[in-house]
């Protein structure tokens, strides 16, 4: 409690600092519409940059023939330059849209850089160039947004997205195709939000978007700032929320088209010295207590809500900013100690408080999801209540239960204790998006639910054509009762990878030296779903009507489940929630006639979602057409029950008929 209240003393104190000195958070948090290069009305240009270790700075670019010395800028307090360059007699524009700039730094020690401004809205490579040009981008007519954001979804139903794998030819997908091609099958599924990886410029592709160089431009390797705009308007359009994954846990160490070594110092935007590297990724790590970073971070997380009118954010690598280990070689055990000392990083977590202060203020329905692996407590919890403000957090531990699991246990061996335990563990009143798998598990060195499951026969045995194989069987059966049951039971948002509803068969690896550069395998093959004779369709079909399901009866917006029954011996998982009765038989292979199941609810019970459906390539051992009546029979701690037909393999949902939904 004292460190939850010296933390919003601290936040109180910063937010009270920058109105003092800056008019307050609003106005600093537009930062990109004085920093960076602008175009004035009278047709001239104003150009603004922090630069504190600099001697000299210029800009340099087609406009001057890029004479590196002919447009000095004026040195400011506090590290700061700023220039004015009078419009042309003709009154035609000094740099047009599509124009190349640089800034020159003159360093301390007389050394001449060419600099891409940490403010740039658009950098593209040409050709074989190893380097990002940063290109003036200033259209003469810009996208316009026909469409309102949607509300905050009840229950966040997330399908994470990378739009340059998202065509099945071995390329880069654009902004286009996504649009055209993968927003419908978004809808189609069921999901009511996508997380947007990888926007951020990236100079190296295969980082998966994780090495950001450009932190206000978005990838130009999709497209332009126009198209992506369009993007998100039509996600709006459906009635889907965009989150972009926002990386301000690290920086690309990149110095030629990154944001290191701007000024040609060590420090500017980062800490100087060891405490400014990353040891695990390489990588360089922000200074969170110095003003102008904290301007510079503030606007960007603003840039990309007015700007791109995204929904809101999943910040990346939370866990590497809280503590000032990052996380590298520490298990947390849960023990608070761990949270409270030393190692946590109290500028970080005043920086992150600010930025959902700030989100939140803006448009109170934007939703932030932290992605932290060690369970600081409060993370999820209002800031007046001295907590961090995030809406969410990702249930990390979730994934990594399954594939261990599938990785050292045989069927008859699984937990189902161990299971709920896992499910259900997370702190009362913070929310958690629960998931079976993420990119994580899909990127090449691991291997996704469908590959442990199925392995090469997916290859070979996914023909409605030929009869199940025992492997082929089990790995469809078990991969819907995993979604289904982490759906339910897991947390109070749900994730999917793009393809892993379908069981993709190959893992994700970008072209890098050590694969010759290749594509093949950077892609992802809806067009296999669409195919008839493939059995991937049964997934697909699943993961939709869980979706359409949940969107009917709210589970993950209401109160957690109650378990009544987990046992070990039988393999049987019951629980309730949202007035639903969930039922799952992890057996291998014994079936259970007239097996009681405990429930609250008197009255008539119809199964409304079971995987052994044959739409799902299920057997087909449930009569849907059957009614389950719950008797006054205690069972299991619930005040009734019902005898169900429960087949080996299954997992089944039962809803009250006779109590309006």
């Amino acid at each position: 409690k004292n460190l939850a209240y010296l933390l919003y003393k601290r936040f109180n104190e910063t937010l009270n600092n920058i109105g003092e000195n800056e008019g307050g958070i609003d106005k600093f948090s537009r930062g990109y519409e004085s920093f960076g290069v602008h175009r004035c009305a009278d047709g001239g240009l104003y150009c603004k940059e922090w630069a504190p270790g600099a001697e000299g700075v210029f800009l340099t670019g087609d406009f001057n023939d890029w004479n590196p010395f002919s447009y000095p800028y004026k040195k400011l307090d506090y590290g700061k330059w700023e220039l004015y360059i009078p419009p042309k007699k003709n009154n035609s524009l000094l740099v047009p849209h599509g124009s190349k700039l640089k800034v020159v730094i003159r360093s301390k020690s007389g050394e001449i850089l060419y600099r891409i401004s940490p403010w740039a809205k658009y950098v593209t490579r040409e050709g074989d160039n190893v380097n990002y040009d940063w290109i003036h981008w200033d259209p003469e007519h810009s996208y316009k947004f026909k469409h309102s954001k949607p509300k905050k979804p009840r229950g966040l139903r997330i399908y994470e997205s990378h739009v340059g794998i998202s065509s099945y030819e071995g390329k880069i997908a654009s902004y286009k195709h996504f649009t055209c091609n993968v927003l419908p099958r978004i809808k189609d599924l069921g999901y009511n939000c996508i997380q947007m990886m990888a926007i951020m410029e990236h100079a190296y592709y295969a980082s998966f978007g994780y090495q950001i160089t450009s932190f206000f431009a978005a990838s130009s390797r999709y497209g332009t700032p126009e198209e992506l705009k369009e993007l998100v308007d039509t996600a709006h359009s459906m009635g889907i929320t965009v989150l972009l994954d926002v990386v301000h846990s690290h920086a690309s160490k990149n110095s030629e088209d990154g944001l290191n070594m701007f000024d040609g110092t060590d420090s500017c935007y980062f800490h100087s010295g060891p405490r400014g590297n990353h040891d695990l990724w390489d990588s360089r790590l922000f200074a969170y207590s110095n003003w102008e970073v904290l301007r510079f971070l503030l606007s960007n997380i603003r840039w990309w809500l007015e700007e791109y009118g995204f929904d809101g954010f999943r910040f990346d690598g939370v866990t590497s900013m809280l503590y000032h280990h990052h996380g590298m070689g520490q298990g947390f055990s849960g023990d608070y100690h761990e949270y409270f000392g030393l190692q946590v990083d109290e500028d970080a977590l005043i920086y992150l408080m600010l930025a959902n202060h700030l989100i939140h203020t803006l448009y109170p329905d934007s939703i932030t999801v932290a992605e932290d692996v060690s369970g600081m407590p409060a993370l999820c919890s209002p800031i007046s209540q001295g907590g961090v403000g995030f809406d969410y957090r990702l249930a990390m531990a979730i994934p990594d239960k399954w594939i261990q699991l599938l990785k050292e246990f045989k069927d008859e061996d699984w937990n189902m204790g161990n299971i709920v335990y896992t499910l259900t563990n997370r702190r009362y009143l913070e929310k958690c998006i629960a998931y079976a798998e993420s990119h994580d598990q899909a990127l090449v060195g691991d291997k996704t639910l469908a590959f442990w499951l199925m392995d090469a026969e997916m290859y070979t045995n996914m023909s409605v054509l030929t009869p199940f194989t025992p492997v082929i069987d089990r790995g469809i059966q078990l991969h819907k009762m995993i979604r289904l049951i982490t759906h339910a039971l897991g947390g109070e948002g749900y994730l999917n990878f793009m393809g892993n509803e379908f069981g993709h068969p190959e893992w994700l690896d970008f072209p890098r030296k050590g694969n010759n550069e290749s594509y093949h395998y950077a892609r992802r093959q809806f067009h296999l779903t669409d195919d008839d004779l493939l059995r991937y369709k049964f997934l697909n079909n699943f993961d939709r009507d869980m979706n359409k399901l949940e969107e009917r009866c709210g589970w993950l917006s209401a109160p957690q489940a109650y378990v009544s029954e987990k046992h070990e011996a039988n393999k049987i998982i019951a629980f309730e929630r949202a007035g639903l009765l969930f039922i799952f038989n992890f057996h291998p292979s014994k079936s259970y006639t007239d097996y009681r199941v405990g429930t609250t609810l008197p009255g008539k019970f119809k199964i409304v979602l079971d995987t052994d459906a044959a739409e799902y390539g299920g057997h087909q051992r449930l009569d849907h057409n059957t009614d389950f009546f719950s008797e006054d029979f205690k069972h299991n701690e619930r005040p009734c029950s019902l005898l169900v037909y429960i087949p080996s393999r299954v997992g089944l949902v039962l809803q009250n008929v006779d109590v309006p939904n």
